[in-house]
């Protein structure tokens, strides 16, 4: 399976604290939720996967500068895997430092049957403002959208959006951008106003209610796919319904 076929999942969450236990309960909580998922695998430096007999201790160990290793589950063929690192205040909404949670599924029958509770897990155990999982291909472009530099003119592809740059945005629980499963903490979903019960029926239709009160929300059927009319208008019409994700309106 080749990297461009890859599915990304991100979460956006308060900062890691001392002693904090997300860590070891975020690879514990997408190990449930993935059937059969075991993370007990580390990368070398030369590529190489290790085994981890003491993965908790050793994750416990590792969790430092606001971040967690990567731990995988030694597949080469359909690799899984998850890593956390700090956002810095200076590039974060608010000027508020971030956990960013990274994660990679593989758009197997196994990966796609478990992305939408995989991030449900993962986003809820990190207290996640939000966050998205999206193929690689379509995640490529919507990260074009974001404009970082005042200088930076470039057109987004497709005829996306321009996005604000995280930076320039004043709260972290607004949505920065949209991807193919999208979850919205209940601050984040009241900031963009959703859900609206006229003009939401069909994401409320693929949508599911969190413990916490947040929302998972599924753009498409299928695998966001840019390439496919269909996926893009849909794409297009969220970032309509939505003014406030990307800082283009005020909440």
């Amino acid at each position: 399976m080749t990297a461009k076929r890859k599915i990304n999942l991100t979460v956006y969450a308060p900062a890691l604290v001392s002693d904090d236990n997300r860590t070891i309960a975020l690879v514990h909580g997408m190990e449930r939720a993935f059937p059969g998922l075991r993370l007990e695998w580390r990368v070398s430096e030369d590529g190489r996967t290790i085994a981890l007999p003491q993965r908790d201790a050793w994750l416990t160990e590792g969790t430092k500068d606001g971040g967690f290793p990567l731990v995988c589950n030694g597949n080469e063929n359909l690799p899984v895997m998850i890593s956390g690192w700090e956002s810095p205040a200076g590039s974060s909404p608010g000027g508020r430092s971030q956990l960013e949670v990274h994660a990679q599924l593989p758009p197997s029958e196994g990966g796609l049957a478990a992305v939408a509770d995989v991030l449900e897990a993962v986003a809820e155990i990190a207290r996640g403002h939000w966050g998205h999982a999206t193929p690689f291909r379509a995640s490529v472009d919507i990260a074009r959208q974001t404009r970082n530099r005042p200088d930076d003119l470039e057109v987004p592809p497709r005829g996306l959006p321009v996005l604000t740059s995280p930076s320039a945005m004043r709260s972290p629980e607004i949505p920065h951008r949209l991807g193919w499963l999208n979850y919205w903490s209940a601050a984040a979903a009241r900031a963009i106003g959703f859900p609206d019960p006229v003009r939401d029926t069909e994401l409320l239709s693929r949508a599911r209610r969190t413990a916490s009160g947040g929302w998972v929300v599924q753009l498409t059927d299928g695998p966001l796919d840019l390439d496919n009319p269909a996926h893009l208008e849909a794409l297009k019409r969220a970032y309509e319904r939505f003014p406030v994700i990307g800082g283009r309106a005020a909440p």
